[in-house]
């Protein structure tokens, strides 16, 4: 099987700048992020410890110290690991957690891409999820570096409530899943607790959104995809959708 260094290069639509980190860097040398919480991403101290400490604590905080959103994630990470011959596309992969799951049962040519602005959070993919089916680009999620309609499955779990301009990033992965292929997005939702007064101005201060009950969901409508379904868990949205099927020629 060709490395999956080269299989993504062959996918990509823009040249790869640097390839010497063990992923496929298109971009232009790390700029000081605009925002507390975009800099600590860029941490390596942080990149570290991401995975192994703060990630579990901060998903059962969206459940107030529950389990729902652990249990929720779990059965959609699940569906998005099953066994098949697909290319998956994780958009803001971090340190490859999720990337590297959705590889597991991926058959024929199947591929599974992470794409991350982070130096820091892909040194870690490559060093801790690496694998046979499994592969990192640093990239731009608001310009993703691939055609139309070129994954099966699309993901952007745990990231989009940090990104700068997360609409841009939704019409991007409607962008590139295929016709009758899945998007799946896990993020933030406004509820009671968090409208509280004065969080407004601490979520803008921390760079961190909590987004409208029907925010996503709009936005994937627009961009012309069917059949959403939106769970939410405490404080946060678990939302799939899927993109029409190419009509049949007769």
């Amino acid at each position: 099987m060709t490395a999956p260094t080269d299989r993504i290069r062959a996918m990509l639509t823009v040249p790869v700048r640097d390839d010497s980190a063990g992923y496929l860097d298109v971009l232009d040398p790390p700029e000081a992020a605009d925002s507390l919480s975009l800099r600590v991403m860029q941490n390596p101290v942080f990149a570290e410890v991401y995975e192994r400490a703060w990630r579990p604590i901060f998903t059962r905080l969206f459940s107030l110290g529950g389990a729902s959103t652990v249990v929720h994630d779990r059965t959609l990470t699940t569906h998005l690991s099953r066994s098949g011959d697909r290319k998956v596309l994780d958009v803001a992969c971090g340190p490859g957690n999720y990337t590297r799951r959705f590889a597991a049962g991926l058959t024929g040519d199947g591929i599974s891409v992470g794409v991350d602005f982070s130096a820091p959070m892909l040194g870690r993919a490559v060093s801790d999820n690496s694998g046979a089916r499994t592969g990192y680009v640093r990239g731009d999620a608001h310009a993703l570096p691939f055609a139309d309609n070129t994954f099966d499955t699309v993901a952007c779990l745990a990231a989009l409530y940090l990104i700068t301009d997360p609409f841009a990033v939704v019409d991007e992965l409607a962008r590139v899943v295929a016709p009758g292929g899945e998007v799946a997005v896990f993020t933030t939702v406004r509820t009671r607790i968090t409208a509280v007064p004065g969080l407004g101005v601490l979520n803008r201060v921390s760079g961190f959104r909590i987004f409208g009950r029907h925010e996503i969901t709009d936005r994937l409508a627009a961009a012309g995809l069917v059949d959403i379904e939106q769970t939410i868990t405490g404080q946060g949205q678990f939302v799939t959708a899927r993109k029409s099927p190419a009509p049949t020629s007769r």
